[in-house]
């Protein structure tokens, strides 16, 4: 596996730092899905813990993480803390007790003590998190997955992967391989209940979808395997995703 020392080293530093309060740390994302692109990709981390880290445990856990994030791919690392309970039986939206990723980094920086305080709450994003986990997680240390992570409601799921497509019309002409992608995925799943990476949701879309999408897919999925950034007409790209959460919104009121 790809940085699979970086994810040991990773690993032991989590156990050093929480000891016997950590039960688990697991993979989730493009990684564990087989279609990490280090260009294009993020690490993807779920740590479990019994009960909320003091706020010590959490400073010297985040500077490690920072200089971990140093030796990960372009992206970065992204990951959640979460204790038993607010997964087993699962909450939704939730709740988690320390959270990272690059875009809050210089916040951390800034002042890391107000960030160990206060970086914790409710994340929808958690339920397409654990969902993941729970197909196709990879266990790098403690609990199995089904012994830790309860099952998630189908509406849970598709409330947040929906959720995090709502901007697509905008949000397609910034970032158009990610939303094109994941529109797909989002689809599939309302349509069929198909729990897919992005690159699956591309191949889907491109079997399942009119043929006036299949060009726009096709662009993303090539350029989503390599390095080359996605160009796109804005017009063109709105429209699809316009029709894309037209869609998915018909697909969930089917399926609800």
């Amino acid at each position: 596996m790809q940085y699979q020392d970086l994810l040991e080293r990773f690993t032991a530093m989590s156990r050093r730092i929480f000891g016997d309060n950590l039960l688990g740390v697991y993979l989730h994302g493009s990684l564990a899905m087989g279609c990490f692109n280090p260009q294009k990709s993020d690490i993807d981390l779920l740590l479990a813990v019994e009960r909320e880290p003091t706020d010590e445990e959490k400073l010297a856990f985040m500077q490690q993480v920072i200089a971990f994030n140093e030796e990960a791919p372009a992206k970065g690392l992204e990951l959640s803390i979460v204790t038993r309970d607010a997964v087993n039986p699962f909450c939704y939206p939730t709740h988690f007790v320390l959270h990272f990723s690059p875009m809050h980094l210089d916040w951390f920086r800034r002042d890391p003590t107000g960030y160990v305080q206060h970086m914790k709450g409710e994340d929808p994003d958690l339920a397409a998190h654990c969902t993941v986990v729970r197909k196709c997680g990879k266990v790098l240390c403690g609990a199995p997955v089904e012994a830790f992570f309860g099952d998630v409601p189908t509406a849970a799921y598709l409330d947040s992967i929906r959720q995090d497509v709502a901007g697509a019309e905008e949000d397609i002409v910034t970032d158009p391989i990610y939303m094109t992608l994941n529109l797909c995925r989002v689809l599939a799943y309302a349509r069929e209940g198909l729990v897919l990476s992005k690159q699956e949701g591309g191949q889907w879309g491109l079997s399942h979808l009119p043929e006036e999408h299949c060009p726009v897919i096709r662009q993303a999925l090539d350029c989503y395997a390599n390095d080359r950034s996605m160009q796109t007409d804005e017009a063109a790209a709105r429209a699809f995703a316009v029709a894309m959460l037209e869609s998915i919104t018909s697909a969930a009121a089917h399926a609800g």
